[in-house]
């Protein structure tokens, strides 16, 4: 075999006149009829190698078909003035082929490898052909680089880096859990971890003080296009710390990341309320890269004068204001309406010309001299149930200002504090925890208000970056009394806590520290810096938005010897 003596990014200038061996696939080939040239590329990079007539090498490059894997000995010279190609890093030289070897050839592939083009589902399904595509693998040596970044700072910061198991205890903490079964004790079952929750909370009663993990998690939940069924996570936890202590050591995380691999300084992290996030932008994880927030005009003296926008009892009026622009249509801003009738909003609009409002309720606009808007700018008046109004314009405000083009390209980070402990599950009928039950609630509004679990605040919070969650944490609850008490309210009985948490329970009576901790997501990380639009694009083996690996065609089904030593008998599915 020729064994290559360079990698592709390693031939420059330097070596002119120098005999190399490289090794590769066949990216593309141009037959001139006198010469060939054949691009040669891999991870590194691509370079021309040119096979001249009447040479052993030449007869063989005659054969030489796309993605064919090749060895090519041979003269690396600088290229004719008028050759050269800016766009390739090794567009100044080319390799004069002496010698060639075919050392794998390849069937004419199902999916382009040099652009990015065609149908998801078929580059899923040949996935292993698909990572030879050159933004695929930039975007998975640019996680690469993040984790080594990352593992860099925490190390620096005195973490340790602790595996914990995939194989645990089903436990409750927000999603389903997939389910192991054991074949050694029968009728038992393992779970895979949504995330090492109790175990990173447990290595803190174990007094490792300081630890991170980038953690493998799965949750068996319906997916999205933002969604996996199993993801990674950068997963921390601090002992005798406090909410401040976390955001500031996962603040200086995120910047030093952003500065390491993007080259970008984010700037301090600010910070705000989850109560206001909701108010002004209808959103726990509020876009920041625009304006328009939401005005609240239910005290304002007018709105009793918009007959079908009057508020009712525990109604809201609120406004947005939409810049100027060409975009939105009259037909565009009434198909917002219809779109608030199916959620029971009313709503209406109106453009400002200088002197008075046109549109849907203009006429009673044009009486209001209160509203601070300008001389072309569109207002959007929403009136309805508070979360529903405050949902309805969140999610159009973000749709309008892509519409219009006046979302900035750049970063905008922030934190989100103290969210509901509890949130109303209307399936159950019951009250469960909104981020999971080991959170710290704060304390006096749990004596303030037990008999409204809605009014409880959590001292939890999450990171979000450009309106995506990046990742969320909380102060932990390290007394046995105080979570067996957050148990109880959630519905989770004495015996049933005892049954599924009896060991940590336990591990609380045995001096455990106050501790916080927080768990980043690095698929979004990685897809929001590198402002990619799909998950599966930083991610090397992805599956559907149905949970299905094309390639390797999972789910599947199992023989009935399998199941046999599990001691599980399949019911009909109906």
């Amino acid at each position: 075999m020729l064994k290559r003596t360079h990698r592709l990014h390693e031939l420059n200038e330097s070596l002119i006149d120098k005999t190399v061996v490289i090794n590769g696939w066949v990216d593309r080939i141009r037959n001139l009829g006198g010469i060939i040239f054949v691009w040669i590329r891999d991870r590194y990079g691509v370079v021309q190698v040119l096979f001249q007539p009447d040479t052993p090498a030449y007869e063989i490059a005659k054969n030489l078909s796309g993605e064919y894997v090749i060895g090519v000995e041979g003269i690396v010279r600088e290229r004719p003035k008028d050759a050269k190609n800016v766009d390739l890093a090794s567009g100044n030289i080319e390799l004069l082929a002496q010698k060639v070897e075919i050392l794998a050839e390849s069937k004419t592939p199902p999916v382009y490898t040099n652009r990015d083009e065609g149908s998801e589902d078929v580059r899923l399904k040949y996935r292993y052909l698909d990572l030879r595509r050159r933004s695929i693998q930039y975007n998975l040596i640019f996680r690469h680089k993040l984790i080594q970044k990352t593992r860099e700072y925490l190390n620096s910061n005195d973490f340790l880096e602790i595996e914990t198991p995939y194989l645990m205890k089903s436990t409750p903490e927000g999603a389903r859990n997939f389910i192991v079964p054991s074949r050694i004790k029968q009728g038992t079952f393992y779970a895979l971890p949504q995330s090492p929750q109790i175990f990173k909370q447990l290595l803190m009663i174990a007094g490792f003080d300081r630890y991170y993990q980038v953690a493998r998690c799965f949750r068996d939940e319906d997916l999205r296009a933002d969604r996996q069924p199993e993801f990674t996570q950068i997963d921390l936890e601090m002992s005798f710390v406090d909410q401040e202590d976390v955001q500031e050591m996962v603040g200086n995380l995120v910047k030093y990341l952003f500065k390491a691999v993007r080259g970008i300084d984010i700037g301090d992290v600010p910070s705000m309320q989850y109560q206001t996030a909701m108010e002004l932008y209808g959103s726990d994880k509020p876009d920041l890269r625009f304006e328009m927030k939401m005005e609240n005009l239910t005290s304002k003296s007018f709105s009793s004068k918009l007959d079908f926008l009057s508020p009712r009892v525990e109604e809201e009026v609120k406004m947005i204001v939409i810049p100027k622009n060409d975009v939105l249509s009259r037909k565009a801003l009434d198909t917002y309406s219809e779109s608030a009738k199916s959620s029971n909003l009313r709503l209406g609009w109106a453009k400002f010309n200088g002197e008075n409002f046109v549109g849907s309720i203009g006429k009673v606009l044009s009486t209001v001299h209160d509203l601070n808007v300008k001389t072309g700018e569109t207002v959007i008046i929403c009136t309805g149930k508070k979360n529903d109004v405050n949902t309805f314009l969140g999610r159009t405000r973000v749709e309008i200002a892509n519409k219009i083009g006046i979302i900035e390209n750049t970063f905008k980070v922030l934190w989100i504090n103290d969210f509901p402990m509890f949130e109303w599950n209307e399936e159950d009928k019951r009250f469960q925890a909104q981020h999971h039950p080991f959170t710290m609630p704060y304390l006096e509004d749990l004596e303030n208000h037990s008999d409204d679990l809605s009014k409880i605040r959590a001292h939890s919070y999450d990171l979000v970056i450009n309106g995506w969650e990046m990742g969320s944490g909380s102060v932990r609850i390290h007394t046995r009394a105080l979570q067996e008490r957050v148990f109880k309210l959630i519905g989770i009985t004495e015996e049933e806590a005892k049954k599924r948490f009896g060991f940590f329970l336990e591990a609380f009576e045995y001096g455990a520290p106050p501790h916080a901790g927080f768990a980043i997501g690095v698929d979004r990380l990685v897809s929001v810096m590198l402002g990619v639009t799909s998950l599966r694009d930083v991610i090397a083996f992805p599956k559907t938005t149905s949970g299905s690996d094309l390639m390797m065609d999972t789910p599947s089904e199992v023989s009935e010897d399998q199941l046999k030593e599990l001691g599980i008998k399949l019911e009909e599915h109906r």
